[in-house]
């Protein structure tokens, strides 16, 4: 069975935990990095890129690169406003009044679901890396004001990634229990949610481990990417006046005041003014344009005054929806990356009269409380409770188009309600029912969920059929909706798919295209892999070879080497060429090859510690004189002499027979042997004759000849130097210095 995680989907990054060893951690992806930007995009090659490296290319391929997609998740076109539809690449309306996403790279069209499923599978994909076990289920966060329609939509995404959603939480109640899991004393605590894209406010009462939220409020339309775009605005007015060119027409040079933008916000949280810089933003036939300004931090605060405005309406509506006071808040946690904005702590302080809690990371808070919500399903957490409350009201349209609300908002889930209604004419066969969301009196002002028809009633006069309405919210927050003729029994009962109208065989044919999808992005990553598993060897194999050649010679091993050379020639040809089985091939084949040189430098290396300092001297004078591949017989003595060289007269190397004794002095014996100058005797000429075992009066006995004839010797033998200190004792005063020959005659004395 897989693991369950837990993961925030935000509008600007994401992030996903899981438990271990009871404890919630932050998953970091393959570039080390604790978020994941929201960003899909497509190569120019086809290829799709999801986090870091589809927002690298957002300047330079802006309409294959999609970001901000949490706003258009669930929604239909005709409730985008004309700010969250100002982006870089395309949006349009499909047939159905649907978003759809407009790819030109692939000429197809995507789904907001699709391109959420790509960001979902990605987190999947790396925590399935680090835990070495795949991920199949997920508790999936979203704001707490959002509505049933992008609840189901949040939901599809996961299904179409691939995994099970166990939950569908609250942003804020996440972050209150990733603050409140240790704490054990009752507080009430305000949840300030400020992200990318949506603002949401709960109140929740916390303590011993019951988790029960109040109330909550928000706004979906409003985030961080707002003050991005005052900035935005500001800059290519400013520009517009300079130079008469509105940048937010080029899509690469809006992009890049985007960028800019998010930039300057950051910075302004911590210093008081910034400097933009933007050279080349655009060009003109005379010369290229550059934008270059300064922005306060109070420039930046009275160009948002109406955002922090929009704020402080869900903040007290909260408040006053769980019937408490500012100063009834015990703790206000701050969630999201742009409560780092010391206007909107200020904001907070104002209003609640209490410093803001900064211990919690605003940017991990919710995909860590999400971890501890998959550790409760999963069994892992135990003794925690956690009541959640819808965010709108949910009802019907009745006579007129007035809305009949059934499930008032911040009711806590799960719920059922129900009630009774009747036909509103005569011999009325046929109810429709139509399921709204929202918080006006009319049906025109609330967001439509659905309709469903409940037929078969008998007729009868108006008023008289009696149909039961049942709304069944679970603890995901979506809802089903039941009607029961009580006359006849008969039922009918929907569940909401809500606004993106993806039915069941839209979900299925998108879940096998993501996997179809996946299957592709493994094969292209492996054939990467690959490609540089084989760049890396024949580095690695080329350095090897000089290393070698350095250490032992340019002949040793030399048909090693040179199939090693041969093969990484083909392997260049391979690369060069794309073939893959030919790549595989001759990888196998330099992986083998290697293997077999490294094997025979391990065999010289273990002989050269046993011959001592010289060896390396001697291959070094071997390779000069081009035998370097020849094994010496002989190794060279502890005087430096060249012992190596055979001896003439020594018969253990011959088959013949030796003589029972030989009084002839080896030439391991002689410690003078190959060190004193030796006169260059003819083929003709014999050894000094032996002393007498004996010591009779200094008589000689003569050196017995070999049986097979003396072996001659080359003329240009080089005569052997003595290198020792101690040179030949001279003979006797009286006697005669004996060279061992006659000078008169060929016969021995």
């Amino acid at each position: 069975m897989g693991r369950v995680v837990g993961i925030d989907l935000g509008t600007t990054n994401s992030v996903i935990a899981v438990m271990e060893g009871g404890k919630p951690m932050v998953i970091a992806n393959a570039e080390g990095v604790r978020t994941t930007p929201s960003v899909v995009g497509v190569s120019k090659t086809g290829e799709r890129l999801v986090g870091e490296l589809a927002r690298r290319q957002l300047v330079l391929n802006p309409r294959n690169t999609f970001a901000n997609i949490k706003r258009f998740i669930g929604r239909r076109y005709d409730e985008l406003t004309d700010e969250s539809k100002r982006v870089p690449y395309t949006v349009r309306r499909d047939p159905e009044g649907n978003v759809r996403i407009v790819c030109p790279q692939l000429s197809r069209e995507f789904a907001p679901e699709e391109v959420a499923a790509m960001i979902l599978r990605k987190l999947a994909e790396e925590a399935s890396r680090y835990l070495g076990e795949p991920v199949t289920g997920a508790v999936i966060t979203v704001p707490a004001y959002f509505n049933d329609s992008q609840r189901q939509a949040t939901r599809d995404a996961g299904r179409i990634a691939g995994l099970e959603v166990k939950r569908i939480l609250n942003e804020p109640t996440a972050a209150s229990l990733a603050y409140g899991l240790d704490r054990r004393d009752n507080q009430t605590i305000l949840v300030f949610d400020l992200g990318g894209g949506t603002f949401d406010v709960s109140v929740l009462e916390v303590g011993n481990g019951v988790f029960e939220v109040k109330a909550t409020s928000g706004d979906t339309q409003l985030g961080g990417n707002d003050f991005d775009r005052r900035i935005v605005d500001w800059l290519a007015e400013q520009f517009l006046e300079a130079e008469g060119i509105d940048l937010r027409r080029d899509r690469q040079a809006l992009q890049r005041l985007i960028e800019a933008a998010e930039k300057a916000k950051i910075e302004l949280s911590g210093v008081s003014v910034t400097d933009i810089n933007l050279p080349f933003i655009t060009a003109t036939e005379d010369e290229p344009k550059h934008l270059e300004t300064r922005l306060t931090r109070s420039e930046f605060e009275a160009l948002c005054e109406d955002l922090l405005e929009r704020m402080m309406r869900p903040l007290r509506r909260a408040l006053k929806d769980a019937r408490l006071q500012p100063q009834d808040i015990d703790e206000v946690v701050l969630v999201g990356g742009s409560t780092r904005m010391p206007m909107v702590q200020q904001l907070v302080r104002s209003l609640i009269g209490r410093e803001p809690n900064q211990n919690v990371n605003p940017d991990e808070v919710v995909a860590i409380g999400a971890a501890i919500q998959a550790g409760i399903l999963a069994g892992e957490v135990k003794d925690i409770l956690l009541l959640d409350v819808t965010p709108l009201s949910l009802g019907l349209e009745t006579i007129g188009g007035v809305m009949k609300k059934l499930i008032p908002r911040n009711t806590a889930i799960p719920v059922r309600r129900s009630d009774i209604f009747s036909t509103a004419e005569n011999n009325q066969t046929m109810v429709e029912i139509h399921i709204l969301q929202g918080e006006r009196q009319l049906a025109e002002g609330n967001k439509s969920l659905g309709r469903f028809k409940l037929t078969g009633i008998p007729p009868a006069p108006r008023g008289v059929p009696q149909v039961q309405v049942s709304f069944d919210i679970d603890a995901n927050g979506i809802l089903q909706v039941s009607a029961l003729d009580k006359t006849t029994g008969r039922e009918q009962t929907v569940t909401i798919q809500g606004a993106s109208t993806l039915s069941q065989e839209e979900v299925k044919r998108m879940m096998k295209d993501a996997e179809l999808y996946a299957q592709q992005d493994r094969q292209l990553k492996a054939r990467i892999e690959k490609r540089n598993r084989a760049q890396t060897l024949i580095a690695q194999s080329e350095r090897r070879l000089r290393e070698i050649s350095l250490d032992f010679g340019l002949y040793f091993a030399e048909s090693k080497r040179r199939r090693i050379e041969s093969t990484i020639r083909e392997l260049k040809d391979y690369l060069e060429r794309q073939d893959d089985r030919g790549l595989d091939l001759a990888l196998a084949e330099l992986q083998d090859a290697l293997f077999d040189l490294n094997q025979e430098t391990a065999a010289r290396l273990r002989d050269e510690e046993g011959e001592g300092f010289f060896e390396p001297l001697k291959q070094t004078f071997a390779s000069l004189r081009g035998d370097g591949n020849r094994d010496f017989e002989r190794s060279w003595d502890d005087r430096g002499g060249d012992r190596w060289d055979a001896d003439p007269w020594d018969r253990s190397r011959r088959s013949t027979p030796s003589y029972g004794y030989d009084d002839r002095r080896s030439p391991v014996s002689d410690p003078y042997r190959g060190e004193r100058w030796v006169e260059e005797q003819t083929s003709m000429s014999r050894r000094e004759p032996v002393r007498d075992r004996n010591g009779g009066n200094g008589s000689v006995r003569p050196e017995p000849a070999p049986r097979r004839g003396r072996p001659t010797w080359e003329e240009d033998q080089p005569p052997r130097r003595d290198r020792s200190s101690q040179p030949p004792a001279k003979p006797a005063s009286g006697r005669r210095w004996n060279d061992g020959w006659d000078d008169d005659d060929d016969e021995w004395f």
